[in-house]
């Protein structure tokens, strides 16, 4: 599965991403696609926030294994569809231990290209599509 994958980041966990049980919360994973999503955007999409936004329209999260609070997590992101004014971002989340790397949780989101003057949707900049369909290999 990570093999369909270009990019990782590392996650950063917090104690207040805990429950009382050492268990990540469940809310926080959205938080953590949202981490690795922008690093993405930033790193290799370099999305020109002065010109688009970007919304979401869904959000879609499947928890395999619990992350607990001394775990080391990894984030991998993709574009895994491209459409004119949406696309969809998948995530895979695992753990780190000295032998082997652990998927956690996977799940998807559907961005929307948004214009913020015009409160509408838009089409993807074509400089950020191009780098998405290259980077992700969807060319």
């Amino acid at each position: 599965m990570l093999d369909k994958f270009n990019y990782h980041t590392a996650i950063h966990t917090r104690f207040v991403d805990f429950d009382t049980f050492g268990h990540a919360n469940n809310a926080i994973y959205l938080t953590y696609f949202e981490i690795a999503r922008s690093a993405y955007w930033k790193e290799v999409i370099q999305w020109d926030w002065n010109s688009m936004g970007i919304i979401l329209a869904k959000a879609e999260i499947q928890y395999l294994r619990p992350i607990l609070l001394n775990d080391k997590i990894r984030a991998y992101v993709r574009t895994s569809h491209v459409g004119t004014t949406s696309f969809t971002v998948d995530y895979v989340l695992t753990k780190i231990t000295d032998t082997l790397e652990e998927v956690c949780t996977t799940g998807s989101t559907v961005c929307v290209s948004f214009d913020y003057s015009t409160n509408q949707k838009a089409p993807i900049p074509e400089a950020q599509r191009s780098r998405m369909l290259e980077f992700d290999a969807l060319v």
